[in-house]
Order: C-alpha cells, then sequence, then structure tokens
C-alpha cells in the first residue's frame, strides 16, 4: 500500500499509522508546507512542528491545527505542543492556486452537522445523521434494536446512507465498524467501500471516542469516505 492510500503499508504498526494520518491531515491545511509529529513511547503526541506560508498567521494555524485534530480524528492537542516556522520560499501565485483549491475542496467536503437518538418504543432505536456540504444538508437514517453494539451500526449505516445521497455514479458499503481499545484510548475504526465505476477501493478511518461512540462512529465513516468523496464529485 502506499502511504496515500489511507490504509496501513505493508507492516507498519498501528501506532505510526495514526501519527501518519494526523501528518496528512495538518500538511491539507491552508498555508502549510509540511508537518512532523513527535510521539511519546506510549503514541501519545509530545510535540507538532508545522512549516507554513506566510498567509495565515502562526497563533491561527496553532488553532486550525487543533481544531482539524479533534473535528476529523478525534485528538485533542495543547497548543502549547505545537510549534510553527514560516517561510517566504513559495511564490505567491503558488499561494493563491493552493488556497484557491483549499477552498473549492472545502466547499464540496461533507462535514458532520447532527446526531439524533430516539427511542420510537421499548428496545428500539432510531438514529438519524445530518451532514453538510456547503449549504447543502443530506440526512441518513436507521432502525434497530437499541444495545450499544447495534447503535455504533446504525450510526455508522446511516451515516452511509447520508453521504450516498450527494453520489451519482458512484456508491458507498459499510464493510464494518468497531469499537477497540488502543494507545489507552477507545477508537472507533470504520471500514467502507468506495465503489466508482468498475473499481471498489477499500477505506478506513478513525475517531476517538469523546461524546459517545454513536458520534465516534460518524466521524469514523467521515474520516474514511471524505478524500475519497470529493473524487467523485
Amino acid at each position: 500500500m502506499t502511504a496515500s492510500s489511507g490504509l496501513p503499508a505493508h507492516g507498519e504498526a498501528p501506532e505510526a499509522w495514526a501519527l501518519r494520518r494526523a501528518e496528512q491531515l495538518i500538511t491539507s491545511l491552508s498555508g502549510v508546507l509540511s508537518a512532523r509529529i513527535v510521539a511519546g513511547r506510549g503514541g501519545e503526541i509530545e510535540e507538532i512542528h508545522v512549516l507554513t506560508t506566510a498567509e495565515v498567521q502562526p497563533k491561527q494555524t496553532v488553532r486550525n491545527v487543533e481544531s482539524a485534530l479533534m473535528a476529523q480524528l478525534g485528538l485533542k492537542v495543547d497548543h502549547r505542543k505545537i510549534s510553527v516556522a514560516q517561510t517566504a520560499e513559495v511564490r505567491p501565485i503558488e499561494v493563491l492556486e493552493q488556497g484557491a483549491v483549499a477552498d473549492a475542496a472545502n466547499r464540496r467536503k461533507l462535514v458532520y452537522a447532527d446526531l439524533v437518538i430516539e427511542s420510537p418504543r421499548p428496545k428500539r432505536v432510531k438514529i438519524r445523521v445530518l451532514l453538510r456540504t456547503g449549504d447543502v444538508a443530506v440526512e441518513g437514517m436507521e432502525e434497530g434494536v437499541d444495545d450499544p453494539h447495534s447503535r455504533v451500526q446504525m450510526a455508522a449505516r446511516a451515516t452511509v446512507k447520508a453521504i450516498e445521497q450527494g453520489l451519482v455514479d458512484s456508491g458507498v458499503v459499510l464493510e464494518g465498524v468497531r469499537v477497540v481499545e488502543a494507545f489507552d484510548r477507545k477508537l472507533v475504526l470504520a471500514g467502507v467501500h468506495g465503489v466508482g465505476g468498475r473499481s471498489s477501493q477499500m477505506l478506513v478511518g478513525t475517531c476517538e471516542v469523546k461524546a459517545s461512540p454513536e458520534q465516534a462512529a460518524v466521524l469514523a465513516v467521515l474520516d474514511a469516505t471524505n478524500r475519497w468523496y470529493l473524487l467523485q464529485r
């Protein structure tokens, strides 16, 4: 596997894979040229070093990194662990082009909006997931037996249903979702097949459990599919 496939490289440890995903996310932010994460023996983030252009102020870059890691990967990082260095080596036209591409991608990107869990009758639960892309809202819904494992599965399936509303010549199929223990934390791991034309691609996403396992399942599916989703639009 290549580093950009969204899957661990052959023989790559889960800790190294998670850190690589975090670095890739940071480098996708506006004005960021490169990022390097220094981790402790237990896999916890100790330092984040970011190299940027002058288009974004260092304090704003720190806030952007904090927000992106929390929103996309569920990782809360102390701002004091993030150091920013700027360079003027990128030509202005390249900076403008990079910003234009990022803005266009953000307008097409699916983002989490809301999660509603209802109990229509005893031992049953209904889960509705609301996503947004630009000014457009899409919703997916699943109903089933009310137990912790089923609720996580239903949240992931509802997310997939919402994602499919924005697809015409492609689709997504949930392979599976589960809650796992890693780095002394609970994480949700989601596997999704992205189907386009005659090809099928396995997509994997993760999110730390913060507010609830159901919300983490939604964010894990989005983490798995967002880059693939942009290519289908």
